[in-house]
Protein backbone atom coordinates (compact mmCIF):
# COMPACT_ATOMS: atom_id res chain seq x y z
CA UNK A 1 0.00 0.00 0.00
CA UNK A 2 3.12 2.19 0.79
CA UNK A 3 5.62 0.85 -1.38
CA UNK A 4 7.06 4.52 -1.85
CA UNK A 5 5.91 6.51 0.75
CA UNK A 6 8.49 8.05 3.46
CA UNK A 7 8.96 6.13 6.45
CA UNK A 8 11.67 6.93 8.98
CA UNK A 9 12.41 10.20 8.47
CA UNK A 10 13.65 12.91 10.73
CA UNK A 11 10.71 14.34 11.55
CA UNK A 12 8.61 11.78 12.22
CA UNK A 13 11.12 10.23 14.90
CA UNK A 14 11.23 13.79 16.42
CA UNK A 15 7.42 13.79 16.50
CA UNK A 16 7.45 10.23 18.04
CA UNK A 17 10.35 11.22 20.98
CA UNK A 18 8.71 14.71 22.25
CA UNK A 19 4.72 12.88 21.93
CA UNK A 20 6.79 10.20 24.34
CA UNK A 21 7.97 12.51 26.49
CA UNK A 22 5.54 14.24 27.30
CA UNK A 23 2.80 11.33 27.70
CA UNK A 24 5.45 8.94 29.16
CA UNK A 25 4.98 10.70 33.00
CA UNK A 26 1.42 9.93 32.72
CA UNK A 27 2.00 6.17 32.41
CA UNK A 28 4.42 6.33 34.92
CA UNK A 29 1.75 7.98 37.60
CA UNK A 30 -1.25 6.28 37.03
CA UNK A 31 0.73 2.79 36.99
CA UNK A 32 2.15 4.09 40.77
CA UNK A 33 -1.76 5.09 41.47
CA UNK A 34 -3.95 2.62 40.46
CA UNK A 35 -1.53 -0.01 38.31
CA UNK A 36 -2.65 0.38 35.30
CA UNK A 37 -1.83 2.38 32.22
CA UNK A 38 -2.50 3.55 28.53
CA UNK A 39 -1.64 2.54 25.03
CA UNK A 40 -0.93 5.50 23.14
CA UNK A 41 -0.27 4.81 19.63
CA UNK A 42 -3.89 6.54 18.39
CA UNK A 43 -3.24 9.04 20.44
CA UNK A 44 0.59 9.73 19.17
CA UNK A 45 -1.28 9.21 16.11
CA UNK A 46 -3.51 12.25 16.18
CA UNK A 47 -1.56 14.77 17.64
CA UNK A 48 1.17 14.35 15.53
CA UNK A 49 -1.26 14.45 12.52
CA UNK A 50 -2.86 16.92 13.42
CA UNK A 51 -0.16 19.19 13.91
CA UNK A 52 1.54 18.57 10.67
CA UNK A 53 -1.67 19.35 9.22
CA UNK A 54 -2.27 22.74 10.62
CA UNK A 55 1.75 23.46 9.87
CA UNK A 56 0.59 22.32 5.98
CA UNK A 57 -2.43 24.06 5.61
CA UNK A 58 -0.23 27.32 6.92
CA UNK A 59 1.74 26.56 4.21
CA UNK A 60 4.89 26.24 6.22
CA UNK A 61 5.77 21.96 5.10
CA UNK A 62 3.99 19.26 3.92
CA UNK A 63 1.81 17.66 6.15
CA UNK A 64 2.67 14.11 7.57
CA UNK A 65 2.64 10.83 5.55
CA UNK A 66 1.36 8.17 6.39
CA UNK A 67 4.12 6.07 6.34
CA UNK A 68 5.83 9.28 8.91
CA UNK A 69 2.84 8.70 11.05
CA UNK A 70 3.52 5.35 11.71
CA UNK A 71 6.89 5.74 12.39
CA UNK A 72 5.57 8.87 14.89
CA UNK A 73 2.76 6.37 16.53
CA UNK A 74 5.66 3.66 17.43
CA UNK A 75 8.53 5.81 18.68
CA UNK A 76 6.24 7.24 21.22
CA UNK A 77 4.09 4.38 22.09
CA UNK A 78 7.15 2.34 22.77
CA UNK A 79 8.45 5.51 24.87
CA UNK A 80 5.36 5.42 27.35
CA UNK A 81 5.41 1.66 27.39
CA UNK A 82 8.68 2.02 29.18
CA UNK A 83 6.24 1.22 32.61
CA UNK A 84 6.36 -2.71 31.82
CA UNK A 85 10.68 -2.25 32.25
CA UNK A 86 10.02 -2.08 35.94
CA UNK A 87 9.34 1.51 36.97
CA UNK A 88 5.67 0.69 38.85
CA UNK A 89 6.63 -2.60 39.94
CA UNK A 90 9.69 -4.68 40.35
CA UNK A 91 12.37 -1.73 40.89
CA UNK A 92 9.84 -0.23 43.63
CA UNK A 93 9.42 -3.16 45.58
CA UNK A 94 12.86 -3.76 45.41
CA UNK A 95 13.85 -0.55 46.63
CA UNK A 96 11.38 -1.16 49.46
CA UNK A 97 13.01 -3.82 50.53
CA UNK A 98 16.61 -2.80 49.93
CA UNK A 99 16.09 0.67 51.61
CA UNK A 100 16.53 3.12 48.85
CA UNK A 101 15.87 4.08 44.92
CA UNK A 102 18.89 3.20 42.64
CA UNK A 103 21.03 5.80 41.44
CA UNK A 104 19.55 7.41 37.89
CA UNK A 105 22.84 6.54 36.21
CA UNK A 106 21.94 2.35 37.13
CA UNK A 107 17.95 3.07 36.81
CA UNK A 108 18.42 4.55 33.15
CA UNK A 109 21.00 2.15 31.82
CA UNK A 110 18.70 -1.17 33.63
CA UNK A 111 15.23 0.26 31.67
CA UNK A 112 16.82 0.86 28.59
CA UNK A 113 18.53 -3.11 28.76
CA UNK A 114 15.36 -5.28 29.38
CA UNK A 115 13.53 -2.78 26.82
CA UNK A 116 15.97 -3.13 24.13
CA UNK A 117 15.75 -7.23 24.52
CA UNK A 118 12.04 -6.81 23.78
CA UNK A 119 12.29 -4.86 20.27
CA UNK A 120 14.79 -8.71 19.20
CA UNK A 121 12.10 -11.35 20.69
CA UNK A 122 9.62 -9.20 18.60
CA UNK A 123 11.08 -9.37 15.36
CA UNK A 124 11.77 -12.59 16.05
CA UNK A 125 8.05 -13.21 16.42
CA UNK A 126 6.58 -10.82 13.84
CA UNK A 127 6.87 -13.60 11.41
CA UNK A 128 4.84 -16.30 13.82
CA UNK A 129 2.35 -14.30 14.91
CA UNK A 130 1.52 -11.53 12.04
CA UNK A 131 2.41 -13.25 8.79
CA UNK A 132 1.81 -16.89 9.14
CA UNK A 133 -0.92 -16.89 12.12
CA UNK A 134 -2.37 -13.16 11.52
CA UNK A 135 -3.61 -12.59 15.22
CA UNK A 136 -5.38 -9.61 15.36
CA UNK A 137 -3.95 -7.79 17.65
CA UNK A 138 -6.54 -5.30 18.80
CA UNK A 139 -4.62 -2.26 19.47
CA UNK A 140 -2.50 -2.42 16.39
CA UNK A 141 -5.92 -2.96 14.16
CA UNK A 142 -7.39 -0.07 15.73
CA UNK A 143 -4.15 1.96 15.47
CA UNK A 144 -4.15 1.27 11.64
CA UNK A 145 -7.92 2.02 10.93
CA UNK A 146 -7.65 5.24 12.23
CA UNK A 147 -4.46 5.76 10.13
CA UNK A 148 -6.28 4.33 7.11
CA UNK A 149 -9.20 6.82 7.80
CA UNK A 150 -7.36 9.62 8.50
CA UNK A 151 -5.21 9.30 5.22
CA UNK A 152 -8.34 7.83 2.74
CA UNK A 153 -9.85 11.06 1.33
CA UNK A 154 -13.12 8.59 -0.45
CA UNK A 155 -16.55 9.70 0.55
CA UNK A 156 -16.21 6.57 2.36
CA UNK A 157 -13.46 6.81 4.70
CA UNK A 158 -14.78 10.14 5.76
CA UNK A 159 -17.66 8.61 6.93
CA UNK A 160 -15.67 5.60 8.70
CA UNK A 161 -13.60 8.66 10.28
CA UNK A 162 -17.32 10.26 11.88
CA UNK A 163 -18.23 6.90 13.36
CA UNK A 164 -14.28 6.79 14.42
CA UNK A 165 -14.47 10.27 16.20
CA UNK A 166 -18.10 10.19 17.59
CA UNK A 167 -17.00 6.83 19.48
CA UNK A 168 -14.13 8.25 20.82
CA UNK A 169 -15.82 11.50 21.91
CA UNK A 170 -18.54 9.23 23.38
CA UNK A 171 -15.87 6.98 25.10
CA UNK A 172 -13.66 9.99 26.16
CA UNK A 173 -16.89 11.44 27.75
CA UNK A 174 -17.90 8.69 29.24
CA UNK A 175 -14.23 7.99 31.08
CA UNK A 176 -14.05 11.51 32.10
CA UNK A 177 -17.39 11.16 33.98
CA UNK A 178 -16.59 7.84 35.63
CA UNK A 179 -13.21 8.73 36.77
CA UNK A 180 -13.88 12.48 38.14
CA UNK A 181 -17.54 14.24 38.37
CA UNK A 182 -19.08 10.86 38.81
CA UNK A 183 -18.40 7.41 39.69
CA UNK A 184 -20.76 5.44 36.91
CA UNK A 185 -22.82 2.13 38.61
CA UNK A 186 -20.88 -1.01 38.08
CA UNK A 187 -23.97 -3.29 39.26
CA UNK A 188 -23.52 -6.64 40.61
CA UNK A 189 -24.91 -10.00 38.84
CA UNK A 190 -26.98 -10.06 42.26
CA UNK A 191 -26.10 -13.57 43.28
CA UNK A 192 -24.97 -14.27 47.23
CA UNK A 193 -22.98 -18.18 47.95
CA UNK A 194 -23.68 -19.16 51.30
CA UNK A 195 -20.04 -19.23 52.99
CA UNK A 196 -19.01 -22.93 54.59
CA UNK A 197 -15.45 -24.38 55.82
CA UNK A 198 -12.99 -21.50 56.83
CA UNK A 199 -15.38 -18.53 55.80
CA UNK A 200 -17.81 -19.74 58.49
CA UNK A 201 -17.55 -16.44 59.88
CA UNK A 202 -19.06 -14.13 56.59
CA UNK A 203 -22.39 -13.90 55.84
CA UNK A 204 -22.41 -15.56 52.51
CA UNK A 205 -19.80 -15.13 49.20
CA UNK A 206 -21.44 -11.82 47.07
CA UNK A 207 -21.04 -11.77 43.47
CA UNK A 208 -19.15 -8.32 43.98
CA UNK A 209 -16.73 -10.40 46.19
CA UNK A 210 -16.02 -12.49 43.35
CA UNK A 211 -15.67 -9.46 40.74
CA UNK A 212 -19.12 -10.67 39.05
CA UNK A 213 -19.94 -6.72 37.66
CA UNK A 214 -20.33 -5.10 34.68
CA UNK A 215 -17.69 -2.56 34.61
CA UNK A 216 -18.50 0.49 32.60
CA UNK A 217 -16.01 0.56 30.00
CA UNK A 218 -15.97 1.46 26.02
CA UNK A 219 -12.91 0.39 25.56
CA UNK A 220 -13.19 -3.41 26.47
CA UNK A 221 -16.43 -2.93 24.84
CA UNK A 222 -14.17 -2.13 21.51
CA UNK A 223 -11.52 -4.76 22.58
CA UNK A 224 -14.27 -7.30 22.40
CA UNK A 225 -15.45 -6.37 18.66
CA UNK A 226 -12.52 -6.30 17.35
CA UNK A 227 -10.78 -9.99 19.35
CA UNK A 228 -14.09 -11.56 17.94
CA UNK A 229 -16.90 -13.94 19.48
CA UNK A 230 -14.62 -16.66 19.87
CA UNK A 231 -12.83 -15.34 21.83
CA UNK A 232 -14.74 -13.39 23.88
CA UNK A 233 -16.66 -16.08 24.60
CA UNK A 234 -13.82 -17.88 25.88
CA UNK A 235 -13.20 -15.29 28.00
CA UNK A 236 -16.85 -15.35 29.18
CA UNK A 237 -16.12 -19.03 29.76
CA UNK A 238 -12.43 -18.64 31.57
CA UNK A 239 -14.22 -15.97 34.24
CA UNK A 240 -17.09 -18.39 34.91
CA UNK A 241 -14.63 -21.12 35.80
CA UNK A 242 -11.79 -19.24 37.65
CA UNK A 243 -14.13 -17.00 39.57
CA UNK A 244 -17.84 -18.54 39.87
CA UNK A 245 -16.41 -22.07 40.55
CA UNK A 246 -12.32 -22.43 41.80
CA UNK A 247 -12.93 -19.38 43.41
CA UNK A 248 -15.89 -20.36 45.72
CA UNK A 249 -14.73 -23.62 45.83
CA UNK A 250 -11.22 -22.52 46.93
CA UNK A 251 -12.35 -20.32 49.39
CA UNK A 252 -14.90 -23.15 51.43
CA UNK A 253 -11.67 -25.49 51.49
CA UNK A 254 -9.41 -22.68 52.44
CA UNK A 255 -6.36 -22.79 49.74
CA UNK A 256 -8.21 -19.27 48.77
CA UNK A 257 -7.83 -16.26 50.74
CA UNK A 258 -11.19 -14.54 51.33
CA UNK A 259 -11.00 -10.01 51.25
CA UNK A 260 -12.68 -8.30 53.99
CA UNK A 261 -16.20 -9.32 55.05
CA UNK A 262 -18.11 -6.65 53.06
CA UNK A 263 -20.58 -7.53 50.41
CA UNK A 264 -19.54 -4.31 47.99
CA UNK A 265 -16.07 -4.97 47.97
CA UNK A 266 -13.98 -6.98 45.72
CA UNK A 267 -11.65 -9.74 46.80
CA UNK A 268 -9.41 -9.35 43.45
CA UNK A 269 -6.33 -8.91 45.65
CA UNK A 270 -6.31 -11.73 47.75
CA UNK A 271 -8.16 -14.47 45.31
CA UNK A 272 -5.69 -13.68 42.69
CA UNK A 273 -2.91 -14.82 44.64
CA UNK A 274 -3.93 -18.24 44.01
CA UNK A 275 -5.92 -18.03 40.56
CA UNK A 276 -2.62 -16.34 38.94
CA UNK A 277 -1.26 -20.03 38.92
CA UNK A 278 -3.52 -22.32 36.68
CA UNK A 279 -4.22 -19.30 34.78
CA UNK A 280 -0.69 -18.42 34.22
CA UNK A 281 0.24 -22.16 33.40
CA UNK A 282 -3.14 -22.18 31.18
CA UNK A 283 -1.50 -19.57 28.67
CA UNK A 284 2.66 -20.49 29.04
CA UNK A 285 0.95 -24.31 28.10
CA UNK A 286 -0.56 -22.93 24.87
CA UNK A 287 1.73 -20.46 24.02
CA UNK A 288 4.44 -22.72 23.91
CA UNK A 289 2.80 -26.05 22.49
CA UNK A 290 1.54 -23.73 19.82
CA UNK A 291 4.76 -22.01 18.58
CA UNK A 292 6.32 -25.60 18.67
CA UNK A 293 3.88 -27.10 17.07
CA UNK A 294 3.94 -24.06 13.71
CA UNK A 295 7.64 -24.29 13.94
CA UNK A 296 7.53 -28.04 13.29
CA UNK A 297 5.09 -27.38 10.14
CA UNK A 298 6.66 -24.61 9.46
CA UNK A 299 10.10 -26.50 8.66
CA UNK A 300 8.27 -29.17 6.87
CA UNK A 301 7.04 -26.76 4.23
CA UNK A 302 9.93 -24.51 4.30
CA UNK A 303 9.81 -25.31 0.32
CA UNK A 304 6.58 -23.76 -0.08
CA UNK A 305 5.31 -19.83 -0.22
CA UNK A 306 3.98 -19.94 3.71
CA UNK A 307 7.22 -21.18 4.97
CA UNK A 308 9.35 -18.55 3.20
CA UNK A 309 6.91 -15.87 4.65
CA UNK A 310 9.32 -14.52 7.24
CA UNK A 311 12.48 -14.57 5.33
CA UNK A 312 13.25 -10.89 5.12
CA UNK A 313 16.28 -11.02 4.51
CA UNK A 314 17.39 -9.57 7.94
CA UNK A 315 17.88 -13.28 9.69
CA UNK A 316 21.57 -12.45 10.75
CA UNK A 317 20.77 -8.83 11.66
CA UNK A 318 17.87 -10.43 13.90
CA UNK A 319 20.38 -13.19 15.64
CA UNK A 320 23.48 -10.63 16.23
CA UNK A 321 20.85 -8.03 17.62
CA UNK A 322 19.30 -10.71 20.14
CA UNK A 323 22.48 -11.83 21.26
CA UNK A 324 23.93 -8.41 22.11
CA UNK A 325 20.36 -7.47 23.46
CA UNK A 326 21.03 -10.52 25.98
CA UNK A 327 24.68 -9.91 26.71
CA UNK A 328 23.63 -6.47 27.93
CA UNK A 329 20.90 -7.68 30.31
CA UNK A 330 23.28 -10.10 31.67
CA UNK A 331 26.25 -7.60 32.28
CA UNK A 332 23.54 -4.98 33.87
CA UNK A 333 22.67 -7.57 36.35
CA UNK A 334 26.01 -8.52 37.78
CA UNK A 335 27.31 -5.04 37.42
CA UNK A 336 24.50 -3.40 38.90
CA UNK A 337 22.49 -5.56 40.91
CA UNK A 338 25.24 -7.96 41.69
CA UNK A 339 23.81 -11.36 40.41
CA UNK A 340 25.75 -14.03 40.27
CA UNK A 341 26.41 -14.53 36.01
CA UNK A 342 24.76 -17.86 35.66
CA UNK A 343 21.29 -16.71 37.54
CA UNK A 344 21.95 -13.60 35.11
CA UNK A 345 22.30 -15.89 32.09
CA UNK A 346 19.22 -18.41 33.04
CA UNK A 347 16.69 -15.60 33.16
CA UNK A 348 17.36 -14.43 29.58
CA UNK A 349 15.70 -18.23 27.94
CA UNK A 350 13.12 -17.68 30.57
CA UNK A 351 12.13 -13.64 29.11
CA UNK A 352 12.30 -14.93 25.42
CA UNK A 353 9.73 -17.82 26.45
CA UNK A 354 7.20 -15.17 28.64
CA UNK A 355 7.75 -12.65 26.42
CA UNK A 356 6.53 -15.01 23.17
CA UNK A 357 3.48 -16.27 25.39
CA UNK A 358 2.05 -12.31 26.21
CA UNK A 359 3.15 -11.41 22.94
CA UNK A 360 0.46 -14.35 21.96
CA UNK A 361 -2.04 -12.97 24.34
CA UNK A 362 -1.87 -9.93 23.20
CA UNK A 363 -2.17 -10.46 19.44
CA UNK A 364 -5.15 -13.09 20.88
CA UNK A 365 -6.78 -9.95 23.25
CA UNK A 366 -5.11 -7.38 23.30
CA UNK A 367 -4.38 -7.20 27.35
CA UNK A 368 -0.56 -8.12 28.19
CA UNK A 369 -0.58 -10.54 30.95
CA UNK A 370 2.74 -8.97 32.18
CA UNK A 371 1.93 -8.84 36.04
CA UNK A 372 0.96 -12.60 35.39
CA UNK A 373 3.78 -13.34 33.83
CA UNK A 374 6.39 -11.78 36.15
CA UNK A 375 5.05 -14.40 38.89
CA UNK A 376 5.99 -17.34 36.63
CA UNK A 377 9.50 -16.03 36.03
CA UNK A 378 9.59 -15.70 40.11
CA UNK A 379 8.48 -18.78 40.86
CA UNK A 380 11.54 -19.85 38.69
CA UNK A 381 13.90 -18.03 40.40
CA UNK A 382 12.49 -19.35 43.98
CA UNK A 383 13.36 -22.29 42.35
CA UNK A 384 16.93 -22.01 41.33
CA UNK A 385 17.74 -19.23 43.06
CA UNK A 386 15.67 -19.63 47.20
CA UNK A 387 15.94 -16.97 49.56
CA UNK A 388 17.63 -14.03 46.92
CA UNK A 389 14.87 -11.65 46.91
CA UNK A 390 17.25 -9.22 44.34
CA UNK A 391 17.49 -12.12 42.18
CA UNK A 392 14.10 -12.78 42.40
CA UNK A 393 12.47 -9.56 41.46
CA UNK A 394 15.40 -8.69 39.13
CA UNK A 395 14.96 -11.89 37.14
CA UNK A 396 11.26 -11.29 36.51
CA UNK A 397 11.61 -7.48 35.66
CA UNK A 398 13.82 -9.23 32.54
CA UNK A 399 10.98 -11.47 31.75
CA UNK A 400 8.54 -8.58 32.54
CA UNK A 401 10.63 -5.73 30.41
CA UNK A 402 11.17 -7.95 27.59
CA UNK A 403 7.52 -9.37 27.29
CA UNK A 404 5.76 -5.56 27.53
CA UNK A 405 7.96 -4.60 24.87
CA UNK A 406 7.35 -7.36 22.50
CA UNK A 407 3.81 -7.01 22.76
CA UNK A 408 4.07 -2.86 22.26
CA UNK A 409 6.16 -3.89 19.11
CA UNK A 410 4.12 -6.11 17.45
CA UNK A 411 1.46 -4.13 17.65
CA UNK A 412 2.92 -1.43 15.62
CA UNK A 413 4.42 -4.01 13.70
CA UNK A 414 0.82 -5.10 12.77
CA UNK A 415 0.14 -1.69 12.01
CA UNK A 416 2.91 -1.73 9.38
CA UNK A 417 1.44 -5.05 8.16
CA UNK A 418 -1.73 -3.50 7.43
CA UNK A 419 -0.50 -0.40 5.86
CA UNK A 420 2.46 -2.36 3.87
CA UNK A 421 5.17 -0.23 5.41
CA UNK A 422 8.50 -2.38 5.75
CA UNK A 423 9.29 -3.57 9.19
CA UNK A 424 12.86 -2.24 9.59
CA UNK A 425 12.10 1.56 9.93
CA UNK A 426 9.87 0.77 12.67
CA UNK A 427 12.42 -1.41 14.36
CA UNK A 428 15.02 1.70 14.96
CA UNK A 429 11.60 3.57 16.03
CA UNK A 430 11.21 1.44 18.78
CA UNK A 431 14.90 1.61 19.65
CA UNK A 432 14.25 5.47 19.93
CA UNK A 433 11.42 5.26 21.72
CA UNK A 434 12.98 3.01 24.56
CA UNK A 435 15.48 5.36 24.42
CA UNK A 436 13.42 8.07 25.97
CA UNK A 437 11.48 6.31 28.03
CA UNK A 438 14.14 4.62 29.96
CA UNK A 439 15.60 8.36 30.65
CA UNK A 440 12.45 10.48 30.86
CA UNK A 441 10.31 7.57 32.64
CA UNK A 442 13.50 6.75 35.25
CA UNK A 443 13.76 10.39 35.86
CA UNK A 444 9.78 11.05 36.42
CA UNK A 445 9.58 7.56 39.08
CA UNK A 446 12.80 8.96 41.09
CA UNK A 447 11.48 12.40 41.32
CA UNK A 448 8.05 11.29 41.87
CA UNK A 449 8.79 8.98 44.59
CA UNK A 450 12.15 9.93 46.09
CA UNK A 451 11.37 7.67 49.18
CA UNK A 452 10.18 4.08 48.29
CA UNK A 453 9.88 3.00 51.53
CA UNK A 454 7.70 5.65 53.21
CA UNK A 455 5.82 6.96 50.66
CA UNK A 456 4.51 3.42 48.39
CA UNK A 457 1.57 1.25 49.13
CA UNK A 458 0.11 4.05 50.90
CA UNK A 459 -3.42 6.31 50.37
CA UNK A 460 -1.45 8.83 48.08
CA UNK A 461 0.26 5.91 46.23
CA UNK A 462 -1.82 2.62 46.46
CA UNK A 463 1.04 1.36 43.74
CA UNK A 464 -1.19 -2.08 43.80
CA UNK A 465 1.67 -3.75 41.06
CA UNK A 466 4.26 -3.06 43.76
CA UNK A 467 2.55 -4.99 46.63
CA UNK A 468 2.14 -7.87 44.45
CA UNK A 469 5.06 -8.05 43.73
CA UNK A 470 6.88 -7.04 46.50
CA UNK A 471 4.71 -9.88 49.15
CA UNK A 472 5.70 -12.67 45.94
CA UNK A 473 9.39 -11.38 46.03
CA UNK A 474 8.98 -12.01 50.48
CA UNK A 475 7.01 -15.11 50.39
CA UNK A 476 9.52 -16.95 47.55
CA UNK A 477 12.33 -16.64 49.80
CA UNK A 478 12.11 -20.20 51.13
CA UNK A 479 12.05 -21.61 47.08
CA UNK A 480 9.51 -24.01 45.57
CA UNK A 481 8.17 -25.18 49.65
CA UNK A 482 6.31 -21.66 49.89
CA UNK A 483 3.75 -22.42 47.07
CA UNK A 484 0.89 -24.25 48.48
CA UNK A 485 0.06 -27.77 47.28
CA UNK A 486 -3.12 -26.55 45.63
CA UNK A 487 -1.01 -24.27 43.65
CA UNK A 488 1.30 -26.80 42.49
CA UNK A 489 -1.73 -29.01 41.05
CA UNK A 490 -3.36 -26.21 39.51
CA UNK A 491 0.03 -25.56 37.65
CA UNK A 492 0.51 -29.03 36.22
CA UNK A 493 -3.54 -29.22 35.71
CA UNK A 494 -2.90 -25.87 34.04
CA UNK A 495 -0.26 -26.68 31.50
CA UNK A 496 -1.89 -29.75 30.23
CA UNK A 497 -5.17 -28.10 29.64
CA UNK A 498 -3.00 -25.49 27.74
CA UNK A 499 -1.14 -27.65 25.75
CA UNK A 500 -3.50 -29.84 24.53
CA UNK A 501 -5.94 -27.34 24.06
CA UNK A 502 -3.26 -25.67 21.25
CA UNK A 503 -2.61 -29.26 20.05
CA UNK A 504 -6.20 -29.71 19.08
CA UNK A 505 -6.44 -26.31 17.73
CA UNK A 506 -3.35 -26.65 15.49
CA UNK A 507 -5.12 -29.98 14.09
CA UNK A 508 -8.25 -28.40 12.87
CA UNK A 509 -10.15 -28.75 16.67
CA UNK A 510 -13.80 -28.40 16.63
CA UNK A 511 -15.38 -25.19 16.72
CA UNK A 512 -16.76 -25.42 20.48
CA UNK A 513 -13.22 -25.13 21.42
CA UNK A 514 -12.37 -22.51 23.82
CA UNK A 515 -9.41 -20.13 22.42
CA UNK A 516 -6.75 -21.04 25.29
CA UNK A 517 -5.12 -17.53 25.98
CA UNK A 518 -8.18 -15.92 25.86
CA UNK A 519 -9.43 -18.76 28.49
CA UNK A 520 -5.67 -18.47 30.89
CA UNK A 521 -6.23 -14.69 30.42
CA UNK A 522 -9.61 -14.87 32.36
CA UNK A 523 -8.06 -16.13 35.33
CA UNK A 524 -5.71 -13.22 36.06
CA UNK A 525 -8.20 -10.48 35.07
CA UNK A 526 -11.45 -9.95 37.26
CA UNK A 527 -14.22 -11.14 35.61
CA UNK A 528 -15.96 -7.70 35.31
CA UNK A 529 -13.41 -7.36 32.49
CA UNK A 530 -14.03 -10.50 31.06
CA UNK A 531 -17.76 -10.06 31.11
CA UNK A 532 -17.53 -6.68 29.36
CA UNK A 533 -14.85 -7.66 26.53
CA UNK A 534 -17.32 -10.88 25.85
CA UNK A 535 -20.36 -7.94 25.58
CA UNK A 536 -18.32 -6.29 22.84
CA UNK A 537 -17.84 -9.66 20.90
CA UNK A 538 -21.65 -10.43 21.04
CA UNK A 539 -22.69 -7.24 19.71
CA UNK A 540 -20.18 -7.39 17.32
CA UNK A 541 -21.11 -10.97 16.27
CA UNK A 542 -25.04 -9.63 16.47
CA UNK A 543 -24.00 -6.74 13.97
CA UNK A 544 -22.38 -9.49 11.77
CA UNK A 545 -25.60 -11.90 12.01
CA UNK A 546 -28.53 -9.26 11.30
CA UNK A 547 -26.44 -6.13 9.47
CA UNK A 548 -23.40 -7.76 7.76
CA UNK A 549 -22.75 -4.39 5.45
CA UNK A 550 -23.09 -2.21 8.56
CA UNK A 551 -21.25 -4.74 10.38
CA UNK A 552 -18.28 -5.02 7.87
CA UNK A 553 -18.32 -1.24 7.00
CA UNK A 554 -17.90 0.46 10.37
CA UNK A 555 -17.30 -2.33 13.27
CA UNK A 556 -13.99 -1.90 12.98
CA UNK A 557 -14.04 2.17 13.27
CA UNK A 558 -16.44 2.04 15.92
CA UNK A 559 -14.14 0.03 18.30
CA UNK A 560 -11.21 1.91 17.26
CA UNK A 561 -12.74 5.14 18.47
CA UNK A 562 -13.77 3.65 21.20
CA UNK A 563 -10.32 2.51 22.49
CA UNK A 564 -8.79 5.61 21.60
CA UNK A 565 -11.35 7.90 23.42
CA UNK A 566 -10.85 6.02 26.74
CA UNK A 567 -7.22 6.17 26.51
CA UNK A 568 -7.06 10.00 25.71
CA UNK A 569 -9.42 10.35 28.20
CA UNK A 570 -7.08 8.28 30.85
CA UNK A 571 -4.09 10.08 29.69
CA UNK A 572 -5.17 13.34 29.96
CA UNK A 573 -6.54 12.94 33.65
CA UNK A 574 -3.08 11.46 34.31
CA UNK A 575 -1.25 14.66 32.94
CA UNK A 576 -3.77 16.80 35.03
CA UNK A 577 -3.06 14.74 38.49
CA UNK A 578 1.33 15.39 37.65
CA UNK A 579 0.50 18.92 36.98
CA UNK A 580 -1.80 19.47 40.42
Amino acid sequence: MLPNARHLTLRAVISGVLIGALLTPCNIYSGLKIGWSFNISIIALLLATGFWTLLARLRLTDGLGAGEANITQTTASSSANIISGGLVAPIPALAMLSGGNLASTQLIPWVFAVSFLGIWVAWYLRASLILRTDLPFPTGRATAETLLEIFDRGREAALKLRVLLSATLLASMLKWLDSGLLSLPRPSLGFVLPAAGKLSGFGGISAKNLTFTLDPSLMLVGFGAIIGFRAGISLLLGGIISWGLLGPWGLTQGFIAPGADDPDTSWFATMIEWLLWPGVSLMVGAALTRFTLQALSNRKASHTTIGDVGNDGARLPRVIGLAVASALVVIAQVWIFGIHWLIATLAIPIAFLLAMVASRVVGETGIPPIGAIGKVSQLTTGVTAPGETTANLIGANVAGGAAGQSADLLNDLKVGHMIGAPPQPQIVAQFFGILTGSLVGSMVYLHLIPDPAGMLITDEWPAPAVATWKVVAESLGGGLTAIPTSALWAIALGGVCGAAGAWLQHFRAPRWLPNMPALGLAMVIPASIAITMFLGSLIARLLERFRPNLAQRFTIAAASGLIAGESLSGVARALLGIVG
